[in-house]
């Protein structure tokens, strides 16, 4: 009898801890535009949301590129968020498309007015305004693109929004950064290197833990087939993963890496429900942007590595990427 009563008590304890989980709030901050797996991130970000997984508190463009924050904004409103900040990088930011251009089609096939990144505020700003709105150590910041953000957001002061400087927020503000960046235990990846400068200070400077998904994870999971295949005909994810498996660096492709997919579903779920996770160590950023791992200093970084085949977190992903936002 003592047993079933304190087996009954575990089970409610247990049940009333998963009702009484909060919405992870993030920020999520993507180049979108020199390749389309940031199409299968947004749309993984939103699924979750959706299950009441997460809150979008705002989405950034790290590319400089006109149509960046203009293809972010296709699919916030696509996913009825239409009202998610949004904010732009600086003018040191790179500015990547692709041979196909796709982020100008997307725009002009489903933006109702055509803008360009000068419409809208700086992420900085952006940065700033939310982060001071929220809680202590609450928020969780999502990179997979460029750093660029991040390292106008240390170095900037004080303002209408906090007393506090750039790095004084993020310590206040945020309790961790996923970053789909570097290779382990060394590489040499695109996020980090076009944006060296940037990379080389912010993982010099910045001073919550990083868990990072590196180039090795996604290049090994291949996604899209499904939802270009088998979405709703039309739809912008559909449209960009049809389109661009079609002629993505003018050749032909079953499925795409899912380079930033990792980065999102890890900054959301529990990683080590899909991954294993090596930390205590440092991500060291040359001057350069190429990266090494040391594993003797202890900076709170730490790095996912494969669990299972591939195809099991593939199926996943591909699952999430079918969301569709209830027709109103």
């Amino acid at each position: 009898m003592k047993r079933s009563f304190f087996i009954f008590l575990f089970l409610l304890l247990i049940s009333s801890f998963a009702w009484s989980a909060q919405p992870v709030k993030i920020i999520f901050d993507t180049d979108m535009g020199p390749d389309y797996d940031d199409v299968g991130a947004i749309t993984i970000l939103h699924a979750l949301a959706a299950k009441g997984e997460c809150e979008i508190l705002a989405t950034m463009a790290s590319d400089g590129y006109p149509y960046i924050a203009p293809t972010i904004e296709v699919f916030n409103r696509y996913f009825q968020k239409p009202t998610i900040p949004i904010g732009v990088p600086g003018p040191d930011a790179p500015k990547f498309s692709c041979p196909n251009h796709w982020n100008d089609s997307l725009v002009v096939k489903y933006l109702p007015k055509l803008k360009t990144n000068a419409d809208y505020p700086s992420a900085t700003e952006v940065y700033r305004k939310v982060l001071a709105s929220q809680p202590d150590g609450s928020v969780v910041i999502v990179t997979v693109g460029f750093i660029s953000n991040l390292e106008t957001l240390l170095k900037s002061e004080p303002d209408q929004y906090s007393k506090l400087s750039g790095k004084e927020l993020v310590a206040k503000k945020v309790k961790n950064w996923v970053a789909m960046a570097g290779g382990f235990p060394e590489g040499s990846e695109f996020n980090v290197n076009k944006h060296a400068a940037a990379s080389y200070y912010v993982f010099q400077n910045w001073p919550t833990p990083i868990l990072f998904s590196g180039f090795e994870i996604g290049a090994k999971i291949m996604t899209g087939n499904k939802v270009a295949t088998q979405g709703t005909k039309g739809s912008p994810v559909q449209w960009a993963y049809e389109y661009c498996l079609s002629n993505y660096e003018n050749k032909k492709s079953v499925n795409r890496n899912s380079w930033d997919h990792t980065a999102v579903l890890c900054a959301v779920r529990n990683p080590e429900n899909y991954f294993y996770v090596i930390g205590n160590g440092t991500f060291v950023c040359n001057e350069n942007g190429s990266n090494s791992w040391n594993a003797d200093k202890n900076s709170n970084h730490s790095f996912l590595v494969h669990k299972y085949p591939y195809q099991k977190i593939a199926d996943i992903l591909d699952d999430l990427m079918m969301y569709e936002p209830k027709k109103k």
